[in-house]
């Protein structure tokens, strides 16, 4: 039932949280629990909290790996459980320090002279955390280097990247970010930017640094190579969680980033966030209850991210693996088939006014949103009037509150996040915040938010199809001149059941002419013949 203003406004100062040690506020009030929802939920709270705890404490949180989870003590060592892990961090922390200011000074240099361009080579969480942190902080005109990417394993995208790096390669420093180091994708990159580097005539070891597991394949490779250096990813980090390992801080302090402030933000959250006795005046807390009431505990209803704010475009984005790859699991503690999650998707306002708030608005009612407001419009002073004593970021603030009005108006629940501006501190603090919310909620549904079987599966398959192409070529191949269906190629090879997918194989083969395999009839599927030409 829809609510007068009067009751609305009412709702608004209970529900409506204000931290202003962390410069966030949390407006829960547009959710549709009940009021006694909270005395409902204070138990499964309190026994979250307790798990928390606990896991901050060193507890086996990951019993799939025999792992501790520990990315709450990069930003507070002193709270590691042995000092052997506090040691690590802070040798680790002074030495990404160390070195950003040697390459800044150009004491570190490559052979074309002092670096001003960093090629970032990862996937996953090796990559979505530094990307959100160099967009939502960085700035043409004062970073300290230009930041690039390599985020896939994609040809044509890596070439797209190598092309506004033409001609500035000595320039450029590589930063190859894999914990197993035998991840393909971040493999692949690798090898593609060091062929890159020898067309230009240029040693790629010496423009190369490591961020690793110790004794990795990729820690292995480069120590034999004599890499620029090596920094550590520790096995109580999950990629999802390493942004303020030296996964992010490393390239967020090369970029000029005040890396201090990121981790100062994050700790002065975890420090109000782990606050037990009083759950409605936890932020993190109250993300996660707010979840659960809306997706009834199974996640039946999508969560939204609307930033009102240019840079933190790439929110949602990072937001979708830490929420998705913790929170998406088949089985739940108890081995319970349950198939949870929560599916997270958005892009940014008031650019989604013109794209998908209409369906938000009137079609599916299967999401909720979350809006995060920045109450500053811009770094410097000078404001332009496009209208009567308005200005262009007096629209954004407007569409922001009458989009969020519209979807109240239509039956659409949602919760408001307010900082007061995109800075090292906000961004640290939004992420710690998000953080400890994905823990709760994984307490209240009983799941394991810290390993992801369903990626390790998708990763088997490929490899598995990898062969089955390997397989193919050498027939076709073994037999050049001939012709064969893909129904023939998988009786050859011994692989019964795999028609569809050696089809496909041979589709993406004969379009890319460095395999030299031809197609020789067309038809249906079944129909159609390759052969090595």
């Amino acid at each position: 039932m829809k609510l007068t203003n009067e009751q609305l406004w009412a709702r608004f100062q209970k529900y409506y949280l204000d931290c202003p040690a962390l410069g966030l506020a949390v407006d829960i009030s547009r959710m549709n629990f009940p009021d006694d929802f909270f005395p409902s939920m204070e138990q499964r709270m309190q026994d979250a909290f307790a798990e928390m705890a606990a896991l901050e404490r060193g507890a086996i949180a990951n019993p799939d790996e025999n792992r501790m989870v520990g990315h709450y003590w990069l930003r507070n060592p002193a709270r590691s459980p042995t000092l052997e892990i506090r040691t690590a961090i802070e040798i680790t922390l002074a030495d990404i320090r160390r070195f950003a200011n040697l390459v800044h000074r150009g004491d570190i240099r490559g052979a074309g002279g002092s670096f001003r361009q960093l090629l970032i080579i990862g996937i996953g969480g090796s990559a979505l955390g530094p990307q959100f942190v160099a967009h939502a902080l960085g700035s043409p005109r004062e970073d300290k280097m230009a930041v690039f990417f390599f985020d896939n394993t994609d040809p044509d995208g890596m070439d797209k990247v190598l092309a506004q790096l033409h001609g500035k390669l000595g320039t450029t420093l590589c930063l190859v970010i894999s914990k197993s180091g035998g991840t393909k994708e971040t493999r692949n990159g690798m090898l593609e930017a060091k062929a890159a580097y020898e067309r230009a005539g240029l040693k790629f070891d010496s423009h190369a640094v490591a961020v690793t597991g110790k004794d990795s394949e990729l820690d292995k490779y480069a120590t034999s190579h004599g890499w620029i250096h090596r920094f550590p990813m520790w096995d109580w980090v999950g990629g999802r969680t390493s942004v303020l390992s030296a996964v992010g801080l490393l390239p967020a302090a090369l970029q000029g980033i005040q890396i201090e402030e990121l981790l100062a933000g994050a700790s002065k959250c975890d420090e109000m966030t782990r606050v037990s006795s009083n759950t409605q005046n936890n932020p993190s807390a109250l993300l996660s209850l707010a979840w659960f009431y809306s997706g009834n505990g199974k996640g039946i209803k999508d969560m939204v991210i609307l930033p009102y704010k240019d840079r933190l475009e790439l929110f949602s984005k990072y937001l979708q693996q830490l929420i998705m790859e913790s929170l998406g699991k088949e089985l739940d503690r108890s081995k319970r088939t349950v198939n949870q999650g929560i599916a997270v998707y958005g892009n940014k306002g008031s650019t989604d006014q013109h794209a998908y708030v209409q369906q938000l608005r009137d079609g599916l009612n299967n999401y909720f949103a979350t809006f995060i407001e920045v109450l500053n419009d811009r770094a410097n002073a000078t404001e332009v009037i496009v209208d009567k004593d308005i200005t262009s970021g007096d629209y954004l603030s407007g569409f922001f509150l009458g989009t969020r009005q519209a979807l109240y108006d239509g039956g659409r629940e949602s919760v408001t996040i307010t900082i007061p501006k995109v800075c090292p501190f906000s961004v640290g603090v939004l992420i710690a915040l998000y953080e400890r919310a994905v823990g709760f909620y994984a307490s209240l549904i009983n799941v394991n938010a810290y390993h992801q079987p369903g990626v390790e599966a998708g990763k088997k398959a490929a490899e598995s199809i990898l062969k089955l192409q390997s397989n193919t070529m050498q027939f076709l191949k073994e037999n050049s001149g001939r012709a064969f269906t893909v129904e023939q190629i998988s009786t050859a090879i011994n692989a019964p059941g795999t028609e569809e997918a050696i089809f496909k194989i041979c589709e993406h083969l004969t379009a890319n002419s460095i395999h030299r395999i031809g197609k020789s009839s067309t038809g249906t599927p079944a129909e159609c013949s390759y052969q090595a030409i």
